[in-house]
């Protein structure tokens, strides 16, 4: 086996949509990907790693978006400088062999932790797309002149974007979390919350929160 010059046309990959994985104990989603090889060689496998970044400046808000988002990017007239990509989520995936093209699946965990940027912007967006933006590396181990099996990198270059709906994404958080969702805690924090509760004889927390907020 050898290891080859970085191929000079670099696989091309594109998004085909995106559906919810059914019984999962926290939300995923299941991306469906497309690549091809424009050379057509035959690929024995596809070593990825897939990088998932948000792109917020690429979509527009109206008011009441902007409100809420304030906690992440600040004052609306701020955004030209505060809207960086967001990074979303890094993924392994192994591409069976194929020749020419290939349609293959990345699944992804859609934690519901408002303390991570990423999930702070999605829960902040009510109708609209998400744009996203998957940048690609990693391996292709091919049959090469006489058959020897030969090894060309996929450079951080090979990327796809798409416009992900964010009615999807909403309905599968509501699948897991009917009517709510959740945040992350200490266990201080927790303790008090509790004794509040118990003071007030408050059936659920929910209840709790909302008297504390007034």
């Amino acid at each position: 086996m050898s290891v080859a010059e970085a191929i000079s046309t670099d696989p091309e990959f594109s998004v085909l949509g995106v559906t919810g994985v059914p019984n999962t104990l926290t939300p995923t989603l299941r991306f469906d990907l497309h690549v091809s090889d424009p050379v057509g060689r035959a690929i024995h496998v596809l070593a990825l790693s897939v990088a998932i970044r948000i792109e917020p400046a690429r979509r527009a808000y109206d008011d009441a978006t902007r409100a809420r988002l304030v906690d992440l990017f600040g004052a609306p007239e701020r955004w030209p400088a505060t809207t960086q990509a967001l990074h979303w989520a890094s993924v392994d995936v192994l591409v069976k062999g194929f020749t020419g093209a290939t349609s293959f699946a990345v699944e992804l965990p859609a934690g519901g932790d408002l303390e991570v940027a990423a999930t702070k912007y999605l829960y902040s967006l009510r109708d609209g797309v998400v744009p996203l933006t998957f940048l690609f590396t990693g391996m292709v181990l091919y049959a090469g002149e006489h058959d020897r099996l030969q090894v060309a990198q996929v450079p951080w270059s090979a990327m796809a974007r798409w416009r992900m709906p964010v009615q999807d994404l909403r309905a599968l958080m509501a699948a897991h979390h009917p009517g709510g969702g959740w945040v992350a805690l200490s266990h201080e924090t927790l303790d008090a919350l509790a004794a509040r509760k118990a003071q007030r004889g408050d059936h659920r927390f929910d209840d709790t929160i909302r008297e504390l907020l007034g």
